[in-house]
């Protein structure tokens, strides 16, 4: 059986449905599930920071240090004045 590869277009209803189930799976704990979720989001409006941000916290949570930076690096360049940045930028980049 071969997996068709799904289309995606700029959705931002559909990204918000894929936000609330995210973070539906964290609380639940299931990182990864939450995780995927949150990239489903990403992938419908490209342009939601909530949702990169939510990705970069379910990474963190998850282990997956890359994903994480990566995650958090995609918010910080569309949301550079939102409240969390100079959180978010201690946590991507900690001292060493």
């Amino acid at each position: 059986m071969v997996k068709e590869k799904k289309e995606y277009e700029f959705n931002p209803l559909q990204a918000q449905t894929e936000i609330k189930i995210g973070r539906y799976y964290v609380k639940k704990g299931s990182y990864r599930a939450a995780a995927q979720r949150f990239l489903e989001a990403t992938l419908w409006d490209p342009t939601n920071p909530e949702a990169f941000y939510e990705l970069g916290k379910a990474h963190e949570r998850a282990g997956n240090q890359k994903g994480k930076r990566e995650a958090w690096a995609k918010f910080l360049e569309l949301a550079p004045d939102d409240k969390r940045a100079a959180e978010i930028k201690k946590k991507r980049d900690p001292v060493k």
